[in-house]
């Protein structure tokens, strides 16, 4: 719904939840994206004021430790040629751990929607071909899709456009699932709750029945896994499989 005020369009929000602006769906994904970009980039200024070359501090300590551990990452495993990667790969790991982990303080995950896990690795297939071509050309790039033998070739372009929607589906299904067992697990003991109190006589058993006493402790162990240990993994190995397919695609 809008209101056109003097030639100037005030939007609200329409019935299904979504801000529009003109054409522009302004989603709870979008909003939450840009939160964590956000955060990383405040992260970023804040591990990086005062540098010094001696007596660093503390904060300096874990910032080095962070770009010698992308450092490492990057290099071990694509070689020194691909360093100018490390930027590329430190920011792809940092923005999926943040976005998986965001759901800890109440916000829905970006990477609950895969429209986020799509664009990601449409950036990656891009820079993927792009290897490709620059290792064997545009005329060797074509002529791969006909190898060993050109009846396979709807099959080696099908397994080319495979490559994104794998990585991109991968991740995606992980971080779903998490959410949707926690919250199938937060529904399960509210209800088990509510009969387990319902038991009780009289006022004090309708009372306590309406308290989801059994939601307390569970979860928040299970999530150890579902959210820290999930999410960590996940972005661990969706920048692996990036690094290692781009590494693939420079040999040729």
């Amino acid at each position: 719904m809008n209101v056109d005020i003097t030639g100037a369009k005030v939007f609200f929000t329409i019935p299904t939840g979504i801000p529009v602006m003109g054409d522009i769906l302004i989603s709870e994904t979008l909003v939450v994206s840009w939160i964590v970009m956000i955060l990383i980039t405040g992260l970023c200024i804040w591990l990086t004021r005062d540098l010094k070359v001696e007596n660093i501090s503390k904060r300096q300590a874990v910032a080095e430790m962070l770009v010698e551990m992308a450092n490492n990452f990057v290099i071990g495993n694509m070689g020194e040629k691909f360093r100018h990667m490390i930027p590329f790969v430190a920011a792809l790991f940092t923005t999926s751990v943040v976005s998986n982990l965001i759901s800890l303080i109440g916000l829905r995950s970006p990477t609950t929607d895969l429209s986020t896990e799509a664009a990601w690795a449409v950036v990656v297939f891009i820079m993927i071909t792009s290897q490709k071509i620059k290792a064997g050309g545009i005329g060797g790039y074509l002529k791969g899709f006909t190898q060993p033998i050109p009846v396979l070739t709807p099959f080696n372009v099908l397994s080319e456009l495979a490559t994104p929607v794998s990585m991109a589906c991968r991740h995606f299904g992980n971080i779903l699932s998490g959410v949707v067992i926690n919250g199938l697990l937060y529904a399960a003991l509210a209800v088990a709750s509510s009969a387990l109190f319902g038991l009780l006589p009289g006022v004090l058993g309708d009372v306590l029945a309406q308290i989801p006493f059994l939601s307390v402790g569970v979860p928040a162990v299970l999530s150890v896994y579902f959210d820290w240990f999930s999410g960590v993994m996940q972005a661990f190995i969706f920048c692996m499989l990036t690094v290692m397919y781009i590494a693939n695609a420079a040999e040729g």
